[in-house]
């Protein structure tokens, strides 16, 4: 087959980019703004096998590592061999130096970046966090030009930015196994801080810590993996976007590691599950499915093998499932996600996922909270679920990254363009409803449909230096009427979200569910 390319520009602040660079299945992603995607097509699973990244066997202890290396290539992939330690900034870089000598290198990419969600330009950087059940992250790092009193840029530099935000969450991931591992260390400390008749008391309690442990290696495995396209993602060859040790070391207070950005790659690792392995069909079942069927009846006069003539957006579309699924029913459907932490771990689930069941994900061992049994923290997740690569033929699937306002309602050629707007889980992440909505009805064709599904867990609310505009249910609907939709259907359904099914606490959302019709 050959490449078809399809380019799309727009013009902000004077500056020209490119947002359109698509290639043939199995996953295309799509340029936008600074950001540079290609398709990574998937290499066969003999291919895999002779790089050591075929499905790992069961190690002494009975953990499946998800990847394993190849012989005599321990830890390569793209990551240094220098132990992780600087710019760790978790108050614990001698204790870090220490255990890393117990278990082995940890090993980091030498990345670095600045915050990419929502840039402004009045030089501080913000992050803001809410939490689903203790687990769903939905992040908006605000970055503002600077950086840190360390980097000097120019103010008009988006794609520097852009470049040195991304490789910083391509650091968080790398990180992950010394943050992990750090801290199964810290419970091991305070276990012998007990006096030995309470230790005798626990006889399996460092046991189930080695497992731990093994499992932080198996999951670090995927990461590894996760990160190795990572060129891929900018689009900036300039000397400046690759800093030597010496810049990333005088720029290291800008460019630092913190607790939030690896509590959103354990957030990912979660997200896996909900998405695309079997333990998350009863969640997607819940809303992503209904949301389908309601799709398809509302084109129900076209045939299954003309659906690719109808376009659908996904708006934060996270790790792409929804959007998958969506284009598994014929659907030309392109996903837009804002963070880049699931894109590169879409990028990995839809581009290098040849089989299902491949990889083997711990997405429990985090936290020992709320825990019934002990062995619960250790369950696995086999992912994905699916092949994505089953798509039907003639179906257009894609992703694009960027802000949603920016990517698409600011852009003519969206006007318009679309049969229907499917949003799951995204209206409640605008600073102001008023600007969603607007940009939904903008994009859609007159008679399009928006299906929505979701809470009203507004992101912003009580954010220092950031506009917030919080809506009942009753005014948004009420605003989606006054904006030129008419809704025909409305109702509710219940839904956790990437709740541990062997947990003591799960929080239980009552979603609002609408579809409406653009007038």
């Amino acid at each position: 087959m050959s490449e078809t390319y399809s380019k799309q520009s727009a013009q902000r602040e004077g500056k020209k980019r490119e947002r359109g660079r698509t290639f043939p299945f199995p996953f295309p992603f799509v340029q936008s703004s600074t950001l540079q995607f290609k398709s990574t097509f998937c290499q066969s699973t003999r291919d895999m096998q002779e790089q050591g990244q075929g499905q790992g066997q069961p190690n002494s202890s009975g953990l499946q590592h998800g990847i394993r290396p190849p012989s005599g290539q321990q830890g390569a992939s793209r990551f240094s061999d220098e132990p992780m330690n600087e710019d760790f900034d978790m108050e614990q870089e001698h204790t870090l130096a220490n255990h890393s000598q117990a278990h082995g290198d940890m090993h980091y990419h030498g990345g670095y970046t600045h915050r990419h969600d929502h840039v402004h330009g009045n030089g501080h950087s913000h992050n803001h966090d809410h939490s689903h059940d203790h687990n769903h992250s939905h992040s908006h790092e605000h970055s503002h030009n600077g950086m840190g009193r360390g980097i000097e840029l120019d103010k008009d530099d988006d794609v520097h930015e852009e470049v040195l935000h991304f490789h910083k969450i391509v650091k968080a991931f790398s990180q992950y196994k010394a943050s992990a591992l750090y801290a199964n260390h810290r419970r091991r400390t305070d276990f012998y801080s007990l006096p030995e008749r309470q230790q005798m008391l626990l006889p399996s309690y460092l046991e189930r810590m080695e497992k731990i442990d093994e499992a932080i290696e198996a999951n670090f495995e995927i990461i590894k993996i996760i990160c190795e396209d990572q060129q891929i993602f900018v689009n900036d060859d300039r000397p400046l976007a690759k800093l030597d040790m010496h810049d990333r070391a005088k720029n290291a207070a800008a460019l630092r590691i913190r607790e939030q950005d690896m509590e959103k790659v354990q957030g990912t690792i979660k997200q896996f599950v909900r998405d695309w392995s079997a333990g998350g069909k009863p969640e997607r079942d819940a809303i992503y499915e209904p949301m389908i069927q309601e799709l398809k009846s509302r084109f129900a006069s076209v045939p299954k093998e003309d659906r690719g003539s109808l376009n659908v957006l996904v708006p934060g579309s996270g790790l792409g499932r929804l959007a998958f699924d969506i284009a598994h029913e014929g659907f030309s459907c392109q996903g837009n996600e804002f963070s880049y932490y699931m894109l590169l771990a879409s990028n990995f689930i839809l581009n290098k996922s040849t089989q299902v069941d491949q990889f083997t994900i711990y997405p429990y061992i985090h936290s020992f909270s709320n825990i019934v049994r002990s062995q619960d923290v250790l369950t696995s997740a086999m992912i994905p679920d699916v092949n994505p690569s089953e798509i039907p033929r003639g179906t257009d699937f894609s992703m694009v990254a960027g802000d949603f306002l920016e990517v698409y309602g600011q852009e003519e050629e969206n006007y318009g363009k679309w049969d229907a707007v499917v949003t799951c889980f995204f209206i409640d992440t605008a600073k102001n409803i008023v600007d969603y909505l607007e940009a939904i009805h903008k994009i859609l064709k007159k008679g399009g449909v928006w299906i929505n599904a979701g809470p009203l867990l507004w992101h912003f609310e009580n954010t220092a230096n950031e506009i917030s505009i919080e809506l009942s249910l009753e005014e948004v609907l009420a605003l989606v009427e006054k904006l030129g939709f008419r809704i025909e259907v409305q109702g509710k359904a219940k839904s956790t979200y990437m709740a541990n099914p062997h947990g003591m606490l799960q929080y239980v959302y009552e979603c609002s569910t609408w579809t409406a019709i653009k007038l």
